[in-house]
């Protein structure tokens, strides 16, 4: 039996952009792991078995095109331990399916190299590659093609899920957004904020997120985030702060609006 943890994300900025031929849109975005997690497991099996997440499909379809690829036959069975939140924008089931991608690849006598395994996690979803990754990245393209950030990462993070707050798929949520003009403008300020991001607080200077906002991000701002904002198609919301006791009392002055968590940044899963 194989472990390890599948780490979360937020984007600490979203730039979007028109539609594509393909149907995508095309996208700008930061991506942050942060030390919040679900636990993937994984050991031989007689076939192919998900079990822990009766929602799953991701993990399932990776390790299906997974096989496939590799030229063998699916016989894994696979637990999920869920902790982060479904649906949320926080890209639980990507990095449960990046994850899982790891673990079987591990098991194989001749494994596949990364740019295989990155292909693949690009079948499966935009964000599945990031999380076989290391670091911050800059998400490209439809968000699948990555470059390394060089990005602080002395602060604290504090996540809110408002209580009731129900997004459509993120692909309707896409569907939706109409404000592809000034794309090539906002990519050019967010390049511009990342190249002078030393500190933490200089990360307030990147462009807010095109497709969601929040009035909480305006309350945890209030409260001393240096920066706050929805993470991918939402509904979660992050406050960035420099220290912990500050992090604290917001988390404790929004606790009314729903679930919270304090964390910080990760490097790797």
């Amino acid at each position: 039996m194989r472990r390890l943890p599948a780490t979360a994300k937020i984007n600490l900025a979203l730039v979007v952009g028109p539609r594509r031929q393909d149907g995508k849109h095309d996208v700008m975005t930061v991506l942050q792991r942060i030390d919040l997690s679900d636990r993937i497991s994984l050991a031989r099996a007689s076939r192919l078995e998900i079990r822990g997440f009766a929602q799953d499909t991701l993990v399932r379809d990776a390790l299906l095109a997974f096989a496939t690829a590799a030229g063998v036959h699916p016989t894994w069975s696979v637990r999920i331990d869920k902790r982060i939140p479904v649906a949320a924008g926080l890209g639980g089931g990507s990095s449960d399916a990046a994850t899982a991608l790891r673990l079987a690849n591990e098991t194989l006598t001749e494994p596949l190299t990364t740019e295989r395994l990155h292909a693949i996690a690009a079948g499966i979803g935009a964000d599945v590659p990031f999380f076989l990754a290391q670091g911050p990245q800059l998400g490209s393209g439809d968000g699948s093609e990555l470059a390394p950030l060089d990005l602080p990462q002395d602060y604290w993070v504090l996540l809110v899920l408002p209580t009731g707050a129900l997004k459509p798929a993120t692909a309707a949520v896409y569907d939706a957004f109409d404000g592809a003009t000034g794309f090539d403008e906002r990519q050019a300020a967010l390049r511009t904020a990342l190249a002078k991001a030393r500190r933490p607080s200089d990360l307030a200077e990147l462009p807010p997120n095109d497709l969601a906002a929040s009035p909480l991000a305006d309350e945890l701002r209030e409260l001393g985030a240096f920066r706050a904002d929805v993470t991918g198609a939402g509904p979660a919301v992050y406050g960035l702060f420099v220290r912990r006791e500050p992090a604290e009392a917001a988390r404790r002055s929004v606790a009314s609006w729903g679930d919270t968590w304090l964390t910080v940044p990760t490097w790797y899963g």
